[in-house]
């Protein structure tokens, strides 16, 4: 897990943002230097690792988290993969760009339940250009299983009053 500073939840201004690389974005994410996302609070999830082109994102799924077949509601793996691809596009960008997702897909492949253990969501990024960046994403269990896997396409884009996509 990551140091002892505690979680703190919210949004970091856009002001700041425009300060600082995406790599630097995400990294205060995973060292706790910056809050993370109020979804994540909800959702119990935490982002513990952050280089260039690779984050991990981990919970430890509870009952809170199960469909009415008593496993884990696949929105949740969504969650997990679009948070961790998504945060690997995000650390490729410059100071004052931001990115969206365009659209993602992912496959399923094993329940998930509580008595799974932790899962970690690892998302890579494949390719970045100017204005598009694609990335890979993989959840595992604690035995390295392969639960879930997806990709992702962002969208790359100038931060600040013309950021708004509609």
């Amino acid at each position: 897990m990551n140091n002892a500073a505690a979680r703190t939840y919210g949004t970091v201004s856009p002001e700041a943002r425009k300060e600082i690389t995406g790599l630097e974005f995400v990294q205060g994410l995973a060292n706790r230097t910056l809050p993370l996302n109020t979804i994540a609070k909800t959702l119990g999830y935490d982002v513990t690792e952050a280089e260039a082109g690779r984050v991990v994102v981990t919970i430890l799924p509870t009952a809170d988290h199960l469909n009415p077949a008593g496993t884990v509601h696949g929105g949740l793996t969504a969650t997990l993969l679009d948070s961790c691809m998504g945060l690997a596009v995000q650390t490729t960008l410059e100071k004052d760009m931001s990115q969206t997702t365009l659209e993602f897909k992912i496959s399923l492949l094993r329940p998930i339940t509580p008595e799974t253990g932790e899962v970690k969501a690892e998302g890579l990024v494949l390719s970045r250009g100017r204005r598009i960046g694609t990335a890979e994403g993989r959840v595992t269990d604690g035995a390295g299983r392969l639960l879930a896997h997806g990709t992702t396409t962002c969208l790359i884009f100038p931060s600040g009053p013309a950021q708004a996509l509609g």
